[in-house]
This record gives C-alpha cells, structure tokens and sequence, in this order.
C-alpha cells in the first residue's frame, strides 16, 4: 500500500490515494510557496462545456459506510456540450471542501479556500446541446472528490460527451449534499479491514447502476444520450470499479482503469468487453502490483495496456497541475503536469471514441513519435 507521494514528494494538495487506501502523512507537508489559484488546461473540443449537479437518493439500499443513514446519497456532477461559451464558470470545490483537504493532507502557508479558487473552463447550468450522445461515466480514487477528475471530464464533455462523475459518498475527505451537509471520509477507519478494497468496488459498482437507472428521467437533457452507448473509466480503484461495474452491469459497454489496483474478480470464462489499462510504470508486467497480469489473461476482447514513463499515480488526476499553481513542485523525472494531462486526456479520448463512436484510432494500435513516453505492454515494457 503506497503512502501519499502526491503530498511527500510535493505533486500535489488535492488528492492522494494508493490503488486502494491510503493513510495520510505523519508530518506535515512542506510550506509552499504558492504562485496563485491554478487554472485547468483548456479544454481541446470543438464545443462549448457545460455542467450541473445532481443529488440522487438510492432508497432501495443502506448507505454501506454510515449505520444511521438507511438509504444512499450521491452527489453527480455532470459535465455535456453547451450551447453557450459565455456565463459563470462552475466552482471547483466548495470553500469548506477545499479547508477539508488542507486538514486532511497537512498542508502549511496555503490560504483554506486556495482549492476552491482553481479556476474551471465549464459553464454552470448551461443548457445543453447535441442529441444522441454517448455517456462516460468517472469514478475518483479513494479519498480523492470527483472534481479531481474535472480537466478529463471538461475535455471529454468538450468532444462531444456526456460525461457523469460520482462522489462515492464517505469515500473521500468531503461531498456536499442536497441540504447542505457535507459529508467526510467515513470509510477511512477502514481501509485496512480484510477484503476493503473488494467491498469499495462492489459498492461502487452498485452507485453506477443506480446513477444509469436515475439519469433517464433526473436530469432535463437525459433525451441527449444515448443510453446503447456507455463506457466508464476511473483512477486509482475508481478504475478498479470500472472493472467491477461491466461485470455487474452489461450497459457499460467499455472500460478504462487508471493505475488502479483491481479487485472485481473477472469469470474464468473471459470477459470480452473492450477495456484498457492506463498506467504508471508500477504496472508493468511482472511489476510491484500483479493484478494487471492476472486480468489482462481473462480479457479476451479488444484490450491495451499503456504505461507512461515518468507518471506516478496522481499523474491521472488534476492533482499535479494543482499542486503546481500552489508552488509544490514534482521530484525529478516525473511527468510534467501539462504533459501528464495532455497524454491521459489523448489516449482515453482516442478509446472512447473509437469504442463509443466507432471511428478507429490508429494512436492505439502502435506507439507514436509524438508520444515518446507511451508504451503498449506487455510486448514492448518490463517482463512479459
């Protein structure tokens, strides 16, 4: 289990999960100095972006993580081509979201509110725009919010997306809901119990289909998406669940897992749904984490497995280029964060598109020039 090196190496403030569960750093991190609120890279579609929230309730079930609570809360941040370019740009994390992660990460000489003051490219409650689009659904890491997945999401919704993102509720160090209440990381007093990570993902899996049955009737453009065309990828075991989700539910229709470890056990019969591992140099064959070995023999349909040289596990979030605005500064040889960001949105761009939208991408049928740092395994990395 991987200590927080987006904190201990100075990546970045936002998020810091290991492949399932992560304890948080024993001293605190070093005072930045910070250059300002960081800004996300702009979105590289052709249209306008969008986005609002929704606060579902799933009565059906208890919440698995908070014994008083008797059904299950979520909040869902979707992001969709607008119509408009212009208007307020959606917030980032709340203030009291942002104080929660200076707390939980021990992070100095940061103003609390700093994390709420990046600056997004998406325009609060746009009216959306588009028919029949193909829907992605996002899943963070452990203790990590969903909007540490924004620039992905704000790109993808960019390019002709609708994308949904889940705040697994008692999963990460804060999620606002519908009243008003903002509820804190409960699930981490247990991230050490035998068989954590199996039941995250399964619960996981079972938000998903919840969020796909609520999104037909719940949200007014719900007639812009095509429901035939789904797909879901994630970080950290937010890509662990995407496992766990296309095995639960034959609507996901394709996957990516973002340097997560994976727990969803896959049948012994093979699983032939299209799906790619995206990840840190940890994850080469033969590497310090197995569980790629294991699935990439029982994927038995149209599968990649990408590493990029000099990622680290936050290099899929919005983590380094936060970290960066706020004066943390990357250990050498990792990843810049622009180059980090443009790499991942690239390669789950070309996947989605070529599995969602039938149009073929060449950029993942062979390494490219312009991509010096991607290597397809296991012929070509570690050991095979």
């Amino acid at each position: 289990m991987r200590h927080l090196l987006a904190v201990a190496a100075g990546l970045a403030v936002l998020a810091a999960s290991a492949c399932s569960a992560p304890t948080p750093p024993r001293s605190a991190a070093p005072s930045p100095t910070p250059a300002g609120p960081a800004t996300l890279p702009a979105p590289t579609g052709a249209h306008p972006v969008g986005t609002t929230a929704l606060y579902l309730k799933d009565t059906s079930r208890p919440d698995p993580w908070n014994l008083d609570v008797d059904a299950r809360e979520l909040k869902v941040t979707l992001w969709y081509p607008a119509k408009q370019r212009d208007g307020e740009r959606a917030p980032y994390m709340t203030p009291k979201e942002s104080e929660l992660a200076m707390r939980r990460y021990r992070v100095t000489g940061i103003p609390d509110d700093m994390l709420s003051k990046t600056r997004t490219n998406a325009i609060k409650d746009a009216e959306p725009t588009g028919r029949k689009l193909p829907l992605v659904v996002l899943s963070p890491g452990f203790t990590n919010p969903m909007s540490t997945l924004t620039s992905l999401a704000e790109d993808l919704a960019s390019r002709g997306y609708v994308v949904a993102g889940i705040d697994h509720t008692y999963e990460s160090y804060a999620t606002p809901l519908a009243d008003g209440r903002v509820a804190e990381c409960i699930a981490c007093d247990s991230d050490t119990d035998p068989g954590f990570g199996t039941g995250v993902v399964q619960g996981r899996a079972a938000d998903v289909s919840f969020v796909l049955d609520q999104l037909r009737t719940k949200w007014d453009g719900s007639d812009r998406i095509d429901h035939s065309r789904i797909a879901m990828a994630g970080q950290s075991i937010g890509g662990a669940s995407a496992v766990a989700a296309m095995v639960k539910d034959s609507r996901v229709r394709a996957g990516i897992d973002m340097d997560g470890t994976t727990y969803a056990r896959i049948p012994k019969s093979g699983f032939s749904r299209p799906f790619m591992f995206l990840g840190s140099p940890e994850h080469v064959p033969g590497g310090r984490d197995s569980t790629w070995d294991r699935d990439w023999k029982l994927l038995t349909g149209w599968k990649r497995w990408v590493v990029l040289t000099g990622a680290e596990h936050q290099s899929f979030t919005d983590g380094p280029v936060v970290g960066g605005a706020l004066g943390l500064k990357p250990p050498y040889g990792v990843l810049a964060a622009a180059r980090a960001a443009e790499l991942t949105r690239t390669y789950v761009a070309a996947f989605l598109d070529q599995h969602l939208k039938s149009k073929r991408q060449p950029l993942l049928d062979n390494p490219s020039p312009r991509y010096p740092e991607v290597t397809f395994c296991p012929a070509t990395c570690g050991r095979s």
